[in-house]
């Protein structure tokens, strides 16, 4: 029989909003507004299932755990789905909001948990991290819109070896808790900065690092290159769904075309038909299509991920509408350098699979690279 490993107190908190404005092209859901936006849009909640799905694979391995909770989605609903023993100790009404995340916090810390381990984004995180401070350490299950902060493991899987590391080691590190201003992400600004830095297992294999920019010349000359490359090859006759990001916003850009920087745009034979799509727009689109589809998407920086993360429109659903196979992933030599692994978070894991490897990356013109999926 497996020794148990020594006992860790865990403070669980589920977000039950958070990742609902991916799918429906909200970039969001920070502030009561938001959420009721997205479940008038027809946003589903992505929260819960990320972290009953982590939770279910850290109930297989029989850790030696003590777990307080909050009542209802924001807790005790997965861990009760999950098949996890557990205490409640804040209860919350019907909505719940950042006030019930920092009374659960305070509540985590009077208890003396070893940890906190929340599902969200990084509108969680921070505030997480206005009342934990560097008190205890903090790890996010990745299931918000933006998570450019680096307290996320990879991927919800990920949190059983992570806390079964700790459990052994303890060892911890600082990392930043980031976020972006909501309301000029959806003006297609990116205004990113620093908010707190907590305290993180020390485990790199297991989370994500922090979001990382790249602003040089030779930057943006390899951008342009890639760009004129698909606009040539990947382009013509063909409905094309460019993901976000700067990269690709420079391929609609040498197509002399308009594109949503920080949304999911759709071209048909190199004309724009669909503009800042969300996920049921994108499935409309791809049925009522005769022509092949590629999606076109380029990973965060120091993260790789190219699905996952600020992506949501271009679900699963979509994925397998489009063909996994016509999946084309750019990143030019400057980012890659800093970004030695890429990884797909689509929330499906059996499609996680089929994208782990190696990769062929678009780099240049005509120009690839083999770069390890993991």
């Amino acid at each position: 029989m497996r020794p148990l490993t020594p006992s860790v107190k865990i403070g669980l908190l589920v977000n039950p909003v958070a990742g609902m404005g991916g799918s429906v092209g909200l970039k969001g859901t920070d502030g009561p507004d938001m959420a009721r936006e997205a479940a008038a849009r027809g946003g589903e909640k992505v929260s819960p299932a990320r972290a009953t799905y982590a939770l279910r694979d850290l109930a297989d391995r029989g850790l030696n755990l003590e777990i307080v909770t909050c009542s209802g989605e924001m807790g005790a609903s997965e861990l009760t789905d999950a098949g996890l023993l557990f205490r409640v100790v804040h209860e919350t009404g019907q909505h719940t909001s950042a006030k019930d995340t920092k009374a659960a916090v305070q509540r985590f810390l009077d208890e003396g948990v070893d940890i906190i381990v929340f599902a969200g984004g990084d509108g969680t995180a921070r505030d997480i991290a206005e009342v934990v401070g560097r008190k205890v350490p903090v790890v996010g299950i990745p299931a918000g819109v933006k998570m450019q902060s680096g307290v996320f493991v990879n991927e919800p899987r990920d949190l059983a070896d992570l806390l079964e590391a700790f459990a052994d080691e303890g060892r911890t590190r600082g990392a930043e808790v980031m976020d972006v201003d909501e309301s000029l992400f959806r003006e297609g600004k990116v205004e990113a900065r620093l908010y707190a830095m907590v305290e993180v297992p020390d485990d790199h294999a297991h989370m994500q690092s922090s979001k990382e920019a790249y602003h040089s010349g030779t930057a943006d000359e390899e951008t342009e290159e890639i760009a004129h490359y698909i606009a040539e090859t990947v382009v013509p006759g063909t409905l094309c769904i460019l993901g976000p990001g700067s990269t690709t916003a420079k391929v609609a850009e040498v197509l002399g075309k308009p594109k949503t920087l920080l949304g999911v745009d759709v071209f048909r034979d190199g004309e724009p038909c669909c503009q800042d799509a969300s996920e049921k727009d994108l499935l409309r689109v791809l049925d009522g299509s005769d022509l092949p589809a590629r999606i076109v998407v380029t990973p965060i920086g120091a993260q790789g991920f190219f699905f996952g993360r600020g992506n949501q429109q271009i679900s699963p659903k979509v994925i397998r509408a489009a063909g996994p196979e016509n999946v084309v992933v750019i990143a030019t030599p400057t980012k890659l350098r800093g970004t030695p692994v890429l990884r797909a978070d689509t929330g499906d894991p059996e499609l996680d699979l089929r994208f782990k490897g190696k990769a062929k990356v678009v780099t240049g013109y005509k120009r690839k690279r083999l770069v390890t999926v993991e």
